[in-house]
């Protein structure tokens, strides 16, 4: 972990060792060949009985190599294959939950591996709370900022709710696995990264006119690993092993950072909201699912043209409760345009539109997304709750 806690300490010094003790990991290993850890740190916490849980493809990026190492260090490992839904897509609903509690319950496991990304993890570490017992992360793509998250959003009877769970106790980053991931999960990691731009306004704007708690530490480091991302956007989109790194890093200090304030503020406003808000969409539909971290940057985009026009026309409204210090946050983000070149560079898609979301569904849900986190004071929410409006 000496990296990741290296980079908490110079994005906010004032932390103190107590509450970087609080959302400490250890460890998070992050190189070519941490896999090879993962059996080593099993043999030390006395682990006799391990799950690994994935689906067939992240069970094939990984799996298949983690099991004989587990198994060669004399402990007793299964695996448990998510299966996928109707439409081909591993969804973390109430059938993966049950059949991956049933499998743990039937191995008498002592510790799940989440092998996969962001999905594999949310039914693992909702399993593994449920169940009283650790689970351990090994990401197969750069793709989501949740690995290391206490939330688990799952979808319950076609809703998305987010529920309490457990972090990791250990996460394994294999550079030599998340470099071969498909190009499109490592843009997604990047559009979820993107997302922190509207979400860290947001959250300024929920404190201001909302009186929502607010960290600065969170705040500053959720901006840090922004920023290098961005810094670092070419590298990434070229899959060169540092760009990897430098992305999975960010996305770790981004789910420590949420840690830190013990709730997603930091990483998530309206754009996460259009986000959910589609993808309750899609699965109504039947249609297949569309990659989250996509959806967040596509959103997160689009949430930035419609901050400025919402500025323009009702800021003397809804900027009241602070409007020097909200107009200086919403300069901090990039236009659209910005944004949407940026998505490019990786190679993910840029607009509603690239992304296959049609233009009737984009403006509903600029009209009513926020209400599936209605607890939340965004400035979309606050636009949209004034007597007469439209976006």
């Amino acid at each position: 972990m000496n990296q990741v806690l290296d980079n908490l300490k110079a994005a906010a010094p004032w932390l103190d060792g107590k509450a970087l003790q609080a959302i400490a990991i250890n460890p998070i290993i992050i190189e070519a060949g941490a896999l090879r850890h993962v059996a080593p740190y099993l043999q030390d916490r006395g682990i006799q009985r391990v799950l690994i849980a994935a689906d067939a493809n992240t069970h094939a990026a990984a799996g298949t190599m983690l099991w004989p190492r587990i198994a060669d260090a004399g402990i007793s490992v299964q695996t448990a294959l998510i299966k996928p839904d109707a439409q081909g897509d591993v969804i973390a609903d109430e059938s993966s939950l049950v059949q991956l509690l049933m499998d743990i319950r039937q191995t008498n496991a002592e510790l799940v591996i989440a092998v996969g990304s962001g999905t594999i993890h949310d039914i693992v570490r909702y399993s593994a709370y449920t169940l009283g017992i650790p689970f351990v992360s090994v990401p197969t793509a750069p793709s989501v900022d949740g690995f290391n998250s206490k939330g688990a959003p799952l979808i319950i009877r076609g809703e998305k709710r987010t529920f309490a769970a457990t972090a990791p106790d250990a996460i394994f980053a294999d550079l030599d696995v998340l470099c071969a991931a498909p190009s499109a999960m490592v843009a997604a990691g990047f559009g979820d990264m993107l997302g922190k731009y509207t979400s860290l306004f947001d959250w300024t704007y929920g404190a201001a006119a909302g009186n929502e708690p607010h960290d600065n530490a969170a705040a500053a480091i959720t901006a840090y690993a922004l920023d290098k991302c961005v810094k670092h956007a070419e590298s990434i989109g070229r899959r060169e092993q540092e760009g990897i790194r430098v992305l999975m890093e960010a996305l770790i200090e981004s789910g420590l950072a949420m840690l830190l304030f013990g709730q997603s503020h930091p990483a998530s406003g309206a754009e996460h909201h259009l986000s959910h808000y589609w993808e309750m969409e899609y699965l109504r539909l039947g249609r297949p699912a569309l990659l989250h971290g996509a959806k967040v940057g596509v959103a997160s985009a689009a949430i930035a043209g419609v901050y400025r026009r919402i500025a323009e026309e009702q800021g003397e409204t809804l900027f009241a409760a602070d409007r020097e210090r909200l107009e200086q946050a919403l300069a901090t983000v990039p236009s659209t345009a910005e944004l949407q070149q940026l998505l490019r560079v990786v190679g993910g898609p840029a607009t509603a539109q690239e992304l296959g979301v049609d233009d009737e569904l984009l403006t509903r849900s600029l009209r009513e997304a926020h209400r599936v986190r209605a607890n939340r004071h965004t400035l979309l929410k606050a636009y949209n709750e004034l007597p007469v409006t439209a976006v």
